[in-house]
């Protein structure tokens, strides 16, 4: 939710209460609008009574971890979701993303990496729903089919070969837009990581193959075998 300001209201789930204190203080200080949980429980309650514009979760808490919570989050809802993970977590990191995380940060927490990453994904989101400017170009728009399913670019949403609606998340919608708008042209990483406004991204983490992969099992009849979004071998993927 935005509120009357303007402000972005951002959500922090920790069970470790100075953690949510110094990161309410520090967005606060910096124009956001934060409320806080202390567990999963506390989570889903406050999204039953209105949406935040993006969540701060934390993957190890006691109760439903925040792995869980995610999963249950991405039912119904892809408001963005940046993962508080241990430094050495990296398997859960791999499952947040491939379960819906827009993005993660380690622990301790950098303050100003965490803004930048929670701007970007901010940034993403918007993208589903901009402000209309008639002096700005408008994106592609109508209809797409991806394998059995179909893209709706203006809407963004995905459906599938029933009608049914199939949750995506930002960043997974902004790769499907990107490779509508290049149909037949071979992307490697690097642009589809420009193109699809995830800077934020390392390279080496390959986050790009695990959204490519999670979005295959979403759109493709055989993923192991996929038809839509092809790989070419040391260049990248092709959407024919």
């Amino acid at each position: 939710m935005t509120t009357e300001q303007g402000k972005k209201t951002i959500l922090v789930c920790d069970d470790e209460a100075h953690l949510r204190e110094m990161l309410s203080e520090y967005f606060g200080e910096r124009g956001y609008g934060v409320i806080e949980a202390a567990n999963a429980d506390e989570l889903a309650a406050l999204l039953e009574q209105e949406p935040p514009d993006a969540i701060i979760l934390d993957i190890n808490m006691p109760g439903t971890d925040g792995l869980t919570a995610l999963r249950n989050l991405r039912v119904t809802s892809r408001v963005p979701v940046i993962m508080l993970s241990a430094a050495a977590d990296v398997v859960d990191r791999i499952i947040g993303l491939e379960m819906g995380a827009d993005d993660y940060v380690t622990k301790p927490v950098d303050l100003r990496e965490l803004e930048a990453r929670v701007k970007a994904a901010l940034r993403r989101q918007d993208f589903l729903d901009p402000p209309a400017d008639t002096s700005v170009e408008k994106p592609a728009a109508g209809t797409v089919p991806f394998g059995c399913c179909k893209l709706d670019l203006d809407g963004a949403k995905l459906f599938g070969p029933d009608g049914e609606e199939i949750m995506i998340t930002a960043m997974e919608f902004q790769l499907l837009r990107v490779f509508a708008r290049n149909r037949g042209r071979v992307l490697n990483r690097d642009q589809l990581l420009e193109q699809a406004h995830d800077r934020g991204w390392e390279h080496y983490d390959r986050s790009i193959d695990l959204r490519i992969s999670r979005l295959r099992r979403k759109i493709e009849k055989h993923p192991t075998k996929p038809e839509a979004i092809r790989t070419v071998r040391g260049i990248g993927y092709i959407f024919d």
